[in-house]
């Protein structure tokens, strides 16, 4: 049975467009097109079971896409929206902030008509719409930090893996701050991040938790093309105890600071004497990521750091994987992944921990307080 999908665009062209793409595909068929927000909205509150994907662009008469994401939000209508939008590449801020409001992901609309023929936007698009369609936590599109589950029940022979692999810590419970002075106050420690799809909202989740005297530095990389990681790191710090930026070149590490890798861009850590500085490149995507994690993880491999802290977040693929599993024939490494429950997307995390390369699997909002629990305070 084909997926059903609903187009909401006041651009007739672009309407056109779009549902020329999905029908050129035998999984999908357009159910409904709305050419303003309102109408989708309507749309969507009287067949809240009836659309797969929804394809919505931002700037619209009568309800514009974030208003009609935030009615979603509060009548906790759960739906996989996926963002199409010129305002995707204009004004990152506005697509960071439907991603916070649930948005699945976003596709950088074209700007004339000769593009909208391109291949490479009809593949970015069907791409997309694969993974929205088939991922396995729709449902769980709108959960806040309150409602998820704290679940981290796992198989037995998952835990007995896990558990095997784990360093001694202290046993789960609130995290105070005073608990962790003097947890390896003396060791050179970094935490190194990696997430995709579904990350800028679960960050919210973990960054803004991580106290000021985190008593290490956090590198991250989120997959995302040019232009929006900046908007991503100024929300984050907005929210956060701890500085978080965009990573820039010669950027010295600091204890209690957030790193984001710029978005087309490759971001390494290099030691300079005593300490350790960003190294941003414009060395090729691979496997199409620019920034890629795995290139992060791996040189860390020449480092000074005593003890890494790996954290795999939600996100499509495998990204992270060949990366640690390198890093941890050289050095200390304690790996934090996400649990499947609360990904948007079990990919990254999965492979991690398939690998055998997880000592956690925790829940999303479980995640700040492994790291702060690991690493210790200032």
């Amino acid at each position: 049975m084909s997926k059903k999908l609903l187009i909401i665009d006041d651009s007739a062209l672009m309407r056109r467009v779009i549902s020329d793409i999905i029908k050129s595909d035998i999984r999908y068929e357009v159910a409904d097109i709305a050419s303003n927000g309102l109408e989708g909205f309507d749309l969507i509150v009287a067949n809240p079971n009836k659309y797969d994907v929804i394809l919505l662009d931002i700037n619209m008469p009568k309800m514009n896409g974030l208003e009609l994401l935030e009615q979603l939000q509060k009548r906790r209508i759960r739906q996989t929206i996926v963002v199409v939008s010129t305002v995707a590449k204009k004004d990152a801020k506005e697509t960071i902030k439907a991603l916070e409001l649930g948005a699945f992901d976003f596709v950088t609309k074209p700007e004339n008509f000769i593009e909208t023929k391109s291949d490479s936007f009809k593949e970015k698009l069907l791409s997309i719409i694969e993974v929205a369609s088939s991922s396995s936590n729709r449902t769980k599109t709108y959960t806040t930090y309150k409602e998820r589950p704290r679940d981290t029940t796992k198989s037995t022979e998952q835990t007995a893996r896990i558990s095997s692999l784990q360093r001694p810590r202290t046993a789960p419970g609130a995290f105070k701050a005073e608990s962790y002075r003097g947890v390896k106050s003396n060791q050179n420690k970094i935490v190194a991040l990696a997430t995709s799809t579904g990350g800028p909202k679960s960050l919210q989740d973990v960054i803004p938790y991580l106290p000021a005297n985190l008593d290490a530095a956090v590198v991250l990389v989120q997959h995302m093309p040019k232009g929006f990681t900046a908007s991503l790191a100024s929300r984050l710090n907005d929210l956060s105890k701890v500085k978080v930026k965009e990573a820039a070149h010669g950027d010295v590490i600091e204890k209690g600071c957030v790193y984001i890798a710029p978005g087309g861009s490759q971001m390494r850590i290099a030691k300079s004497g005593s300490l350790h500085k960003i190294v941003i490149t414009d060395e090729p995507a691979r496997g199409g990521l620019k920034p890629c994690a795995d290139i992060m993880y791996e040189s860390l491999t020449e480092s000074g750091f005593d003890d890494i802290t790996c954290v795999v977040l939600t996100g499509m693929g495998a990204d992270g994987t060949s990366g640690i599993k390198q890093l941890k024939k050289s050095k200390n490494v304690y790996v934090i992944s996400q649990n499947e429950e609360t990904c948007v997307v079990y990919g990254m995390p999965k492979n991690v921990a398939e690998a055998g390369l997880s000592n956690e699997v925790r829940a999303l909002g479980e995640i700040a307080g492994s790291i702060t629990k690991n690493v210790g305070v200032r």
